[in-house]
């Protein structure tokens, strides 16, 4: 998320569309209204993308398959089954390079439109799962998922310290797969994240939380922070400017069912129930 904010802060909106208007939640008005706004902030909570305007604000929550495109000017080719987009002009001071509150890693990136560029971002979903959620300023639109109590810190927080995770878990049964991908625990993680942790924390998906050793809910915390920041850096380098593909293929286990293990060797299991994959080794996870 913290590309976008690089291409796109501090560059008036010119104009909004939703060739796909049920994936929005808002009105024809209200899209029409976004136009001649600055963009302020481009940020991520969770699993929701917001963007915040000079006077409104949206919500994008992409769901399973949605995916963003950023698209360096308006004549390039929109992927299959675009639902909205945004045409940006250029940034209000008419300089190259990227805001001074942008991520370092974007910083000399080529793919940064210059200052008087006119980039889209657009907005992919072949299944139209996710939902784009326009909040004009002094209306009261709920973003189902997004509510104070409804997503616990976010799982790079850095106020999530061990002792806080500590004191979360216990207050969380059920499964350690299921556990992870409850937002209202922690924010962020999915399925396919879910089932990478607990292959780092050599832990069966389907392990009960009350199960758990002390030192067990340890090991969870730390194949947290460890292996979402070398996701990161992986997606970092791989896939701009494509940001609407998926890359997947250096996961460890995660939709690798019958392949071998990277840690032991041995084939690695999947399974699949409500239409959720999951991806462990009955090995080397205990």
């Amino acid at each position: 998320a913290d590309a976008f904010p690089a291409a796109l802060s501090g560059r008036t909106l010119v104009a909004a569309e939703a060739p796909g208007p049920l994936t929005v939640r808002g009105t024809p008005s209200e899209l029409a209204g976004l136009a001649g706004q600055r963009l302020e902030r481009f940020y991520r909570r969770g699993k929701f993308l917001w963007l915040e305007f000079d006077r409104d604000r949206i919500a994008i929550n992409a769901m399973l398959t949605g995916r963003l495109q950023l698209a360096p000017t308006p004549a390039t080719k929109r992927p299959p089954r675009t639902l909205f987009l945004m045409r940006f002009g250029s940034r209000a001071e008419g300089s190259a390079g990227v805001p001074g509150d942008a991520a370092d890693w974007t910083r000399g990136a080529d793919w940064i439109p210059e200052g008087d560029a006119t980039p889209e971002l657009r907005y992919r979903d072949p299944t139209q799962m996710g939902k784009v959620y326009l909040l004009p300023r002094g209306l009261d639109r709920t973003v189902p998922g997004a509510g104070v109590d409804e997503m616990g810190p976010d799982a790079d927080d850095p106020a999530l310290s061990l002792e806080v995770w500590r004191s979360r878990i216990r207050s969380h049964p059920g499964e350690l797969k299921n556990l992870l991908r409850n937002q209202a625990f922690v924010a962020g993680i999915g399925n396919a994240y879910s089932d990478e942790i607990v292959h780092a924390a050599r832990l069966q998906p389907f392990r009960k939380r009350g199960s758990l050793a002390p030192e067990e809910v340890d090991e969870l915390y730390a194949a947290m922070r460890s292996t979402l920041p070398k996701a990161i850096d992986t997606l970092r380098v791989r896939v701009p400017p494509t940001f609407e593909t998926e890359v997947r293929d250096f996961l460890a286990v995660h939709n690798r069912g019958g392949q071998d293990c990277p840690r032991c060797g041995k084939r690695i299991t999947q399974t699949e129930a409500g239409g959720f994959v999951t991806s462990y080794c009955r090995h080397c996870q205990r």
